[in-house]
């Protein structure tokens, strides 16, 4: 087994290592960080320099060229936390690395604030869209967030002004642990900080206003928050539906027929580690699923344009299948089932008859359950009331073995 050659190292804007971790800078023969961890270490640099390029990636092969020579990387804080560290562990094995960590610039603004680590969100927008916020913006949580740039902290005001928590309190906490640190606390509202530092990051102590936007923790968003032409799944059906194909963390959702998108977005929002893929043939659909998608703070769901079987072909394979629609279509649901890997699930709900008839030959050569579901809701009659039924919904659903 080769022995240790890759120095992970976590440093600070105070430039302070410790002295194992400065010593593994001075002996290494290559040393990678950006401009601004190579100034930091700069004294103690007699290696070769390498500055990372936009994306990282850019400079792994040279890094794993020198593997048995002693070679540094140089990260903000924790290299774990939301840094290069997480790549780095993909590429070269753990055994052939040391890491020396310094305090997360999480762990500094916590420091700053007096909020418990137990107690606080903690996201990244480096690289990430702002509206990945959304499932988080929970009246009275506190969220710690890494900027992208200076402009961060004034987009993510508007967007707090957009959902609903404008009386929310921004804390715009500026190049933590060095001479220039700087906090400085606004409102969503009136947020007007300017001259903000590249480098920082927001606490979020949110709070919303009477119209906010709040996506409940439950299954079963109200069907206002999705954008849609009628073609979408009902908040009780979608309830149950997603209850159905219980998803679990990290897995691959298709939603066939995606309509809205609310199969899939709701999917997504059970765990951040879940992924969905919405495939519509509709161009008008397929635009709205992505717009409902970034709304909701899922803008990494996938919409594939075409319709089912011919566009599930060359998609990454699900760990569960929706088909919201054109399950009627020959070759679909076979397609749905072929894809699924042992004990994956499928999910398919019917309203029409052609539909009702696929789902009944499916169950009979697949095995699985039916279920019909109604729903009736309170509507004016005249001058009195009366329930009024929605179509019936007929599901099927079935565990590959």
């Amino acid at each position: 087994m080769t022995a240790p050659w890759l120095a992970i190292i976590g440093i600070g804007e105070d430039g302070v290592l410790s002295p194992a971790a400065a010593a593994l800078v001075r002996g290494a023969e290559l040393v990678v960080g950006g401009q601004r961890h190579l100034a930091l270490a700069d004294a103690l640099i007699a290696g070769e320099r390498l500055s990372w390029p936009s994306p990282l990636a850019g400079t792994f092969p040279a890094i794993l060229a020198r593997r048995g020579q002693p070679v540094a990387v140089l990260a903000s804080g924790d290299p774990y936390c939301h840094g290069v560290g997480a790549q780095l562990a993909t590429l070269v094995p753990v055994a052939e690395t040391v890491c020396h960590p310094a305090p997360s610039a999480f762990a500094l603004a916590r420091a700053r604030l007096g909020w418990a680590a137990q107690d606080v969100a903690a996201i990244s927008f480096c690289g990430r869209p702002i509206e990945t916020l959304a499932p988080l913006l929970q009246p009275g949580a506190r969220v710690l967030a890494l900027s992208a740039g200076a402009d961060t902290p004034g987009a993510v005001a508007a967007l707090l002004r957009d959902c609903g928590f404008g009386r929310s309190v921004l804390h715009v906490l500026e190049a933590l642990g060095g001479p220039r640190e700087r906090v400085r606390t606004a409102t969503a509202a009136g947020f007007a900080l300017d001259g903000i530092h590249p480098l920082n990051l927001l606490a979020l102590d949110l709070a919303a206003d009477a119209d906010a936007r709040v996506l409940p923790l439950a299954s079963g968003l109200p069907d206002a928050l999705f954008e849609h032409d009628g073609q979408l799944t009902r908040r009780e059906i979608r309830a149950v539906t997603l209850s159905t194909l219980a998803p679990r963390r990290g897995e691959t959702l298709w939603d066939v027929g995606g309509g809205a998108g609310s199969i899939g977005i709701e999917w997504m929002l059970r765990h951040g580690a879940n992924r969905a893929i919405a495939i519509e043939p509709r161009p008008e659909r397929a635009a709205r699923i992505a717009r409902n998608a970034a709304r909701l703070g899922v803008p990494a769901l996938q919409v594939v344009q075409g319709a089912a079987p011919d566009a599930l072909a060359g998609l990454p394979p699900p760990d569960a299948v929706f088909l919201g629609g054109g399950a009627h279509r020959p070759g679909v649901i076979d397609a749905a089932w072929n894809a699924l890997p042992p004990d994956g699930r499928v999910v398919a709900n019917a309203v029409t008859i052609e539909t009702e008839a696929a789902l009944l030959a499916a169950q009979a050569r697949l095995g699985g359950t039916l279920l019909r579901m109604s729903v009736e809701r309170l509507d004016s009659v005249g001058g009195l009331h009366a329930y009024r039924p929605a179509i019936t919904v007929t599901q099927w659903s079935a565990v590959k073995p």
